[in-house]
């Protein structure tokens, strides 16, 4: 059966002509039954719903209150047909809830990423490291995507207030069920029970629809916050560096489903790396203040990730060979906070902290300092 032929969409024409309800029994239906036909709307023109977006769940009008039948079956009808109402009512208002909360949700995303787009503007031009004006509309960006998460909140406690409903709507199908079984009964009476009984399995219907869009959206928002922070993380680096990177490398990590071996991220590198016959994927030489090594390191990581995307990385910090003590001490030092600054680098870069393990060598080789970036 088709759903959308049951329900008229909220805000639609009643002009359309009424459908038949079909029947329990094979009476005729009486006149007080044909006026109390809900009534069928196309969409109306012009909607702003895209193709794309979710589809707004449809809505029913309330009809016409039966004429009583002074009968206990026909007292029993009208009390259900009054708990229908109410949950009639309250999944109206909770559909427009959900309207409304698209539409800011909606205005509050166009919002950043006009913001976004701005920044990243400017950083594909060039600008100073820490540009405070860059700063601020970071700032103003995350205030921005935090109204978008408030969001996620108010569907969650949406979610349950529908769910809630198909307690109240079981009650009344199964109450007028039962009421077929009660004696003292007239045709009318029955007739208005399998109206209700088919009413109240379309706000069944409805019901599920509802919560199944709004649990879509929660999915989908909660999913999209998690990647725009990242990238956010991302972009204050960038903004720290005066230089576009890219998007977050995070995207690029979670790519495939199957989760990565883990490696320990201590502030303190294991010693006596073997690098087992690996090349090095970049290797950084501090051999001057301020090595500019940001850039470079996000395309070789970002590329490597595009190719393999559950790929995982080790950082060795290689210090050169010396029989002097002091300065093994030194340069062991330095070499510390060199990995542990690429590390960071790294995880700023969307890069989770999982698939990066630290390591320490030595080399006859090396004349400074040096981090090797090795693919496990």
């Amino acid at each position: 059966m088709d759903t959308e032929s049951l329900w008229p969409s909220l805000g639609g024409d009643d002009s359309a002509p009424p459908r038949q309800t079909a029947e329990r029994i094979s009476i005729p239906p009486s006149q007080a039954e044909r006026n109390n036909q809900p009534t069928i709307s196309a969409a109306a023109p012009g909607s702003t719903q895209s193709a794309q977006a979710p589809q707004q769940v449809a809505a029913v009008s309330t009809p016409l209150a039966p004429q009583p039948t002074g009968t206990v079956v026909g007292q029993k009808v009208e009390q259900l047909r009054g708990e229908l109402d109410r949950l009639r009512g309250q999944l109206v208002d909770q559909n427009g809830r959900l309207q409304q909360m698209r539409q800011v949700t909606t205005q509050n995303a166009q919002r950043y990423h006009g913001t976004v787009a701005a920044i990243t503007a400017r950083l594909q031009l060039g600008t100073t490291p820490g540009n405070p004006i860059l700063v601020n509309q970071w700032n103003a960006a995350q205030g921005e995507l935090d109204n978008v998460s408030n969001g996620i909140a108010g569907m969650n406690t949406l979610a349950n207030e529908i769910a809630a409903n198909s307690s109240l709507a079981n009650y009344v199908l199964e109450a007028s069920r039962a009421a077929f079984g009660l004696t003292g009964a007239v045709d009318e009476d029955h007739r208005q029970l399998a109206l209700l009984e088919d009413e109240t399995n379309r706000a069944v219907v409805l019901i599920d629809r509802l919560l199944s869009e709004v649990n879509e959206d929660v999915a989908r928002q909660t999913a999209y916050i998690a990647n725009e922070r990242s990238n956010l993380t991302t972009l204050a680096a960038a903004i720290k560096n005066g230089e576009l990177h890219g998007s977050s490398l995070m995207a690029r990590a979670y790519a495939v489903a199957t989760p990565p071996m883990a490696f320990s991220t201590s502030a303190t590198p294991r010693s006596g790396f073997n690098a087992g016959g690996r090349t090095p994927l970049v290797v950084i030489r501090f051999d001057r203040p301020d090595v500019p090594y940001e850039q470079a390191l996000y395309t070789a990581v970002s590329k490597t990730l595009e190719a393999r995307p559950n790929a995982s990385f080790d950082l060795v910090g290689v210090m050169p060979a010396s029989a002097d003590a002091s300065a093994v001490a030194l340069n062991q030092s330095r070499m510390k906070k060199h990995t542990n600054d690429v590390l960071k680098a790294l995880i700023d870069m969307g890069m989770p902290a999982s698939r990066v393990s630290l390591a320490s060598s030595n080399s006859n080789a090396a004349t400074s300092n040096e981090v090797h970036v090795y693919i496990r």
